[in-house]
This record gives structure tokens, sequence and C-alpha cells, in this order.
């Protein structure tokens, strides 16, 4: 019963003392296209969201009162840190503060891109991935009396079993080849090296020293000198969404690159030892029985299951994996339905994102509609700047920024991060 309340505790509980009415929050970092899920799924909440990459002058004179003046404010931010300013603000004035990223379950297509997260962390101390500070997941992996728990390690090892045997990661994609039909026959043991994209925030906070992909290989090969060394980069790096900063070349000779997508499931099957600067795919390694070596700190490393090359001191608990999962999987995430907006269970989440997989159709987002009028002009002319404006982002961008462009292009034009580029969104699509 308590493993059940725990899970479905709201956003209010990671603030401070709860209010009636709806809680003033601040959001900031929120690019335009996640607002309305978040609205959808914090419906207790009243959103005040700043402009991206807000300058001090224009906080000091405009946020700064607004935020002054409510008497019960509280702030969110995606990502590990906040802007100066707001952090000074909040520390001097006592304002609660909580930190948002994606889950550890995010979506049915194979990257992270303008879709709704089936499940979100929310940590009022620091973000999962960094490990310079503890964080809400750190302090409950270190604190919780998980074998006083049977009904949540029973879960746990439902929830291992559920999730290994559907095949459901991070993210996800329909299967299209086997392990076999990419890596080859088995003949020796097998070692998997996982890419990660170089300059995201879970290397620049989870390893305190400079590791870049191709040192990763450099470091299996010299210790697995008898293994088939595999090296997959990270999905975004292979569909172009991110773009690569260590050329896969330079190590070539040292393994054998694997330019397909295969889903991190298939992808795992066949192999012996996993390598991973902070990557989750260390993690889901583990649940399937896999040696992992981490060269960072991620969540996961510490508590006597893997291989660290990087020591944390604020960790040394040894946890089982069931343990470890129920933390991170069952307790400390919040999941969500992205059609509804409503809180659900971790397995609900698994069965759901099962259901899209097997029903591909309904993963891509519906392109919008032509209509004679509206904000993509009169007699719907502005549909036709899709055929024009899309080699100029294709050049300048990445497929994936064509696929959400092509789905909503005045949405994805709203949502850049460049004012630049917003602006000339505006100039394209003035309305909408």
């Amino acid at each position: 019963m308590a493993v059940m309340q725990r899970q479905t505790e709201d956003f209010a509980s990671i603030s401070s003392v709860p209010t009636p009415g709806p809680v003033p929050t601040f959001a900031v970092q929120i690019i335009g296209w996640k607002r309305e899920t978040f609205k959808g799924y914090f419906p207790d909440r009243h959103f005040r969201f700043l402009p991206m990459n807000v300058g001090e002058r224009e906080f000091e004179r405009v946020w700064k009162p607004r935020i002054l003046a409510e008497k019960d404010a509280e702030i969110l931010a995606w990502g590990p840190e906040l802007p100066g300013a707001l952090e000074a603000l909040a520390k001097a004035r006592n304002i609660p503060v909580t930190f948002i990223e994606d889950g550890f379950l995010r979506s049915v297509r194979p990257s992270a891109s303008r879709t709704p997260p089936f499940s979100l962390a929310l940590d009022s101390r620091a973000l999962y991935f960094d490990c310079r500070r503890p964080s809400d997941l750190e302090v409950l992996l270190s604190t919780h009396d998980f074998e006083a728990d049977a009904a949540l390690l029973e879960r746990a090892r439902a929830g291992i079993v559920l999730l290994t045997e559907s095949g459901i990661s991070k993210y996800n994609a329909t299967r299209q080849r086997t392990a076999e039909e990419v890596y080859g026959e088995k003949s020796r043991k097998r070692v998997l090296v996982v890419g990660q994209v170089e300059d995201d925030a879970s290397i620049r906070y989870g390893c305190l020293s400079r590791m870049t992909n191709n040192d990763l290989v450099r470091l299996a090969a010299s210790e697995q000198a008898d293994a088939q060394i595999l090296y997959k980069p990270h999905p975004d790096v292979l569909s172009r969404a991110r773009p690569a900063r260590s050329d896969p070349a330079e190590v070539a000779h040292l393994c054998e690159l694997v330019s397909e997508s295969l889903p991190l499931s298939e992808a795992l099957r066949t192999v012996d030892h996993v390598y991973t600067i902070t990557s989750l795919a260390g993690f889901e390694a583990l649940l399937r029985g896999i040696r992992v070596t981490t060269a960072g700190s991620p969540f996961y490393s510490g508590w006597g299951l893997t291989d660290d090359r990087q020591p944390n001191p604020r960790r040394g608990r040894h946890l089982s994996i069931e343990a470890l999962f129920a933390g991170a999987y069952l307790l400390y995430p919040r999941y969500f339905d992205p059609e509804t907006g409503a809180q659900t269970s971790f397995e609900a989440t698994v069965t759901a994102i099962r259901r899209q997989l097997d029903e591909p159709q309904g993963i891509c987002p519906p392109r919008p509609q032509w209509s004679a009028w509206g904000p993509y002009g009169l007699f719907g002319w502005r549909h036709l700047l899709t055929a024009l404006v899309t080699p100029v982002i294709r050049k300048m961008g990445s497929d994936r920024d064509v696929e959400d462009y092509r789905a909503d292009p005045i949405r994805f034009f709203r949502g850049l991060s460049d004012r630049k580029y917003r602006i000339i969104g505006r100039i394209l699509y003035p309305f909408g």
C-alpha cells in the first residue's frame, strides 16, 4: 500500500507546504512545444513560462518583481542548473526549486523529439545524472529500506521481467533486423561500446574528467583484446539529430562500427560486456545480467553492481538489482498518459508503449491538414513553403529537424531556442 501511495504522489509533494488553489509556478528553460504538455500533466500548477535564454536585465525588470509578488511561488527548471540571477533569488528568498528531465521511459519514437514524454524525473536537489551533488534519487537509493518492503521488491522483479521481455527501453523503435544480421554470427566474447552525445548534460555533469566516445573504444579495446568490439553511436547521432564530436574513423581499426539503428534490447541480446560513460544503456544491460564498465558516474554506479572507473565517495551501499530498479523505475519517476495527462504507473506505461510499437501508424504525429484559410494563409498557400524551406532546414539542422518541421511548421519555429530563427519563423508564419 505504501508503494502505491508513493507512486501516485503528485507534483506538490516536492514543493513546500501545499496551498489552496493552483500553485504559482515559474518555469524556466521550457521550450515552447513542451508547455502545453506541462499544463496537462500538472493541472494544479499555474504556470508562468519565462522566455528561453531570458537576459539578466529582462529578468530584473520583468520577472523578478512577478516572482516576489507571489506569496507561495515555486520554480521549475528544465535541466541541471538555474540561470544565475534566478538561482540567487531562489536562495535569497528560500523559493522552492524543482529540476525536471525526461524519465527513463521517454517515448515510442527512437529519439527524444517533439512528442510528450511518458515519464518525467522531478528532483528537489539535483537531476539524477549530476554526480557532483546528491539527487533525490541518490538519497533514496542510499536510505530506503528495500529489504523490509517485500511487496516493492516483488513488483520490481516482475517489472524487470516485463521490461526485458517486452523489449521496451527509454527510446523505442520497431525492430527491423536482428543482432546476428548486424553483428554477424557470434564466435567469441562480444563487447558493446555504447556511444553517447558527447556534449550532452549527462556526460558534462556525470563525468568529472573529459571522456569521449573514442576514448571509451580505446579503453575497451585495450582491456578486451580477444573480444569482438562493437561500437554503437547514439541514435540521435545516427539520425543526425545531434552532431558527432569525435570521428569514429579514428578508432575504426579497433572496433566494428554499428551504423544501423537497432533497438537497445536487440543490441544487447548477444552481448557479454558493455562499456559506457553514463548511458542508461548500462543500466539496461545490468537488468539483463550483462557485466558493465562505467567510465563516468551514472546514477546506477557505486552500488556494487558495476565496474566503476570514476569512484563516487557518497555511494558505497550494496544494492540488489531489484532494489536499484525499484528506486529508479518505481519510486523516483512520475509516469503520465500523454493523451489524457493523467498520472499512471510503470506497468501501464510499458503496456502503452508496447501497444504503440505494435501499431506503428500511430507513432508519428499527423501533419497539419490543408485548409483554405487560417494560420497557413488565404487558400492555404503557406503549405507551399514546406517544399522551399525543407532543404534549408536539412542543410542547417538534421533529418529529425526536417521531420518535426514537416509535422508542424509553425510550432517548429516557435520552439527554437535561437531568437533570430524564431523571428524568421514569425515572418514565414505570422499567424498561429
